[in-house]
């Protein structure tokens, strides 16, 4: 079951004297995080904050939070995650959020029968992702996020289905 609050990043600390924060984003770029009016700070909704500006520098967001003007009040911020709703996000239909991957099991194309495990991780690591996938005796393995490799991701029900490549799993050589 997809979440509806996603986890987007936190607040490390201040910027400035005018109550600014510094936010380390958990997207693939930090320009995603700035495109948000409305971020939250719990996974159900309750509790929000309202943008008043984001620019990224660097490798991290600035941001100004409405009616945050001065340090004190802004470090009260400092480590708190932020989520955004997925109502919110503008993302290509066929993308998925990390958080929504961890969790699913995934199945081999070829025998619907075979469950390697579940999806424990993934890492980023440039040319595409790399998902840890958790066997049911604790074992795992690591397999690309590649097109010859993933053939069909269904993160509303939480299954995916591949194809590995040969020797990655002892039952699939």
């Amino acid at each position: 079951m997809l979440k509806q609050f996603l986890e987007t990043g936190q607040i490390t600390g201040t910027h400035g004297v005018r109550g600014e924060v510094r936010v380390h984003p958990w997207s693939d770029s930090p320009e995603f995080i700035t495109k948000f009016k409305r971020l939250y700070l719990d996974d159900k909704g309750d509790n929000y904050i309202d943008v008043e500006r984001a620019r990224v520098h660097g490798n991290m967001v600035i941001m100004k939070i409405k009616g945050i003007g001065d340090i004190p009040s802004a470090e009260r911020y400092r480590n708190r995650v932020l989520f955004i709703s997925r109502k919110d996000a503008k993302i290509s239909k066929d993308a998925v959020f990390v958080q929504d991957l961890i969790g699913c099991k995934v199945f081999d194309a070829d025998d619907s029968a075979v469950c390697y495990g579940c999806i424990s991780d993934v890492s980023q690591t440039g040319a595409n992702d790399v998902w840890h996938i958790k066997g049911n005796d604790g074992t795992e393995t690591l397999i690309p996020a590649i097109g010859d490799v993933v053939i069909e991701v269904d993160a509303e029900n939480d299954r995916v289905v591949i194809r590995p490549l040969k020797g990655l799993f002892s039952d699939a050589d």
